[in-house]
């Protein structure tokens, strides 16, 4: 429990195991609240989310409040979990477990490439092709001069994404995503080092200066908008492709990206 930060006294976190305390310490316990949110497909070992942007995977601290893993527990119990991440603003499918084996079955398939992904994303510019983007991806450890999580560069590791146009409108696209390798944003970065970022995306495609202020909470939806194109990133988790247990699965998300641009939340 201290080492996943659970035991605190007089609001301090207790970290040293060995320590000798004396009077009350607090001890922190999950419970799970629901808003309402179920999923769109189960059987008797996972079930499927389709999760709105703007809302985390998991928490990231006690502060974090209602992420997915609440409606997850509160549905399944305290041994269901969520077995692979997207973006807090990316939308779309989740997989999750129901019980340990599940888990660890399907944890170990995605380690293993066993599940294909495919995304949906509004770009900017028009794409016409399909795009092969082979370009290696380095997680940034210098934050003082670039504010990108990753980026392209030939010391990284190796990362492809195909691109497929599937739609042209009002000079965008909207393209099917497919990673081929499963690197931290690597559909983002691919766009971008192709010049064609997704809208809305406040770190990839948009100056030095705006990147920081909105990491720091500075940037206004307004001034986000006329940057990006759009008030949030513009990505969405489309389809997952498997087998577990012998038979074959395809799941689809029921949202359609593109009912935002007629719903005029770009």
């Amino acid at each position: 429990m201290i080492d996943t930060k659970k035991i605190y006294q007089n609001g301090k976190l207790i970290t040293d195991k060995a320590a000798v305390v004396k009077g009350k310490i607090e001890i922190v316990e999950f419970v799970a609240q629901t808003k309402g949110l179920k999923p769109i497909f189960e059987t008797k070992d996972f079930a499927v989310y389709d999760k709105p942007s703007g809302i985390m995977v998991h928490p990231r601290n006690r502060k974090s409040g209602y992420t997915l893993i609440d409606e997850v527990r509160h549905r399944f119990g305290p041994e269901a979990n969520i077995t692979h991440r997207i973006d807090k603003e990316t939308s779309g499918l989740v997989l999750v477990s129901k019980h340990k084996e599940a888990e660890r079955i399907l944890k170990g398939m995605f380690e293993a490439k066993k599940i294909k992904k495919s995304y949906h994303a509004l770009v900017k510019g028009v794409i016409e092709e399909e795009l092969f983007v082979d370009a290696p991806i380095l997680k940034n450890r210098d934050y003082s001069k670039v504010k990108l999580k990753v980026f392209v560069d030939e010391r990284g590791k190796p990362a492809q994404t195909i691109i497929r146009p599937l739609r042209i409108l009002e000079g965008k696209t909207l393209v099917e995503a497919l990673p081929l390798t499963g690197r931290q944003h690597q559909i983002r970065a691919h766009l971008f080092h192709v010049k064609h970022p997704i809208l809305g995306d406040p770190i990839y495609g948009v100056p030095t200066e705006a990147a920081i202020r909105y990491l720091d909470g500075e940037l206004t939806l307004d001034e986000r908008v006329a940057l990006t194109g759009a008030k949030r990133l513009m990505l969405h988790a489309y389809s997952l492709e498997f087998e577990f247990r012998s038979v074959g699965y395809r799941i689809v998300s029921r949202y359609d990206l593109m009912q935002e641009l007629s719903d005029r939340t770009l």
